[in-house]
């Protein structure tokens, strides 16, 4: 059966795009019909030279803003975080809006690691950043205190009593297509999010193609049958030639607009109240 196709924005955390005004932005969202609002999260990359808002206050803002919609990174370099910050933040978060919260995260840039000596290759990346979402799940989910040896991370007897408001907080991977390591990472949790080459719109058949490669390797395991979701994460400016509905007969779940970084406040703000598109 076909799980609702549902929307979202992604907002740039950059220049007049603060943490009070992503707040707005969301509660107007929330208001025209979106399902949910994603903000991206860069510590250095900052491409209008106006500052950077940070995403967990950002995150805040949208949490106390909002009553119904799903909300969270799109998406965070957990390999420049701390699992148990980010545990501790995750849960705050998630109790904060009642069990709307949803991790994104993926392997990041060189533009926000290698200027301050975090592992820049994303070979490095990517192997601290399945280190990282094992530790960070026992730290959600485990009653007794946790034990953690490992290349990254060395961790002892440490319990955050940390518990969010979700079961399992949703965890959507980031990943290039065609390549095979990142969706077998996300095969692993809740939901992917492909980026084609040029940050292209795939077609439904494209699409599908990299939701079977996930569906493959789920199979066998114990997440096999769980809800699962695929992420269609549009460039700003790109529209795909076929209508949502055809995305979601091949396992598109999330349909989310994103905006360029430059873009005047104005814009952003006409495109959000504007509201989402007819996903029948």
């Amino acid at each position: 059966m076909t799980q609702p196709l549902r929307t979202a924005v992604s907002l740039p955390t950059f220049g007049d795009l603060d943490a009070r005004t992503i707040g707005e932005l969301a509660a107007t969202a929330e208001q025209a019909g979106w399902d949910g609002v994603f903000c991206w999260d860069h510590m250095l990359y900052d491409p209008v030279g106006r500052g950077v808002a940070d995403t967990t206050v950002a995150l805040t803002a949208i949490a106390l803003a909002t009553s119904r919609v799903r909300f969270g990174p799109l998406v965070m370099p957990l390999a420049r975080r701390r699992p148990w910050k980010v545990a501790r933040e995750i849960a705050s978060l998630d109790l904060l809006s009642g069990g709307r919260f949803v991790l994104g995260v993926g392997n990041g840039d060189d533009l926000d690691f290698a200027p301050v000596g975090d592992p820049a290759p994303a070979r490095d990346r990517a192997a601290v950043l399945d280190e990282s979402l094992g530790l960070l799940q026992r730290l959600l989910t485990e009653d007794a205190p946790v034990t953690h040896h490992g290349a990254a991370f060395d961790v002892r007897e440490v319990q955050l009593h940390a518990a969010p408001a979700q079961e399992r907080v949703p965890v959507w991977v980031a990943g290039r297509w065609p390549h095979r390591r990142p969706l077998q990472r996300a095969a692993r949790w809740d939901g992917v999010v492909p980026l084609w080459p040029g940050f292209a719109v795939p077609s439904p058949e494209e699409f599908a193609a990299c939701l079977n490669v996930v569906r493959d390797a789920r199979a066998g395991t114990d997440r096999e049958d769980a809800e699962y979701d695929g992420v269609l994460w549009l460039q700003p400016d790109e529209e795909p030639k076929h209508p949502p509905a055809a995305y979601a007969e091949v396992g598109v779940t999330w349909w989310v607009r994103s905006f360029d970084p430059a873009a005047d406040l104005s814009s952003v703000r006409r495109r959000v109240e504007a509201g989402p598109p007819t996903t029948d």
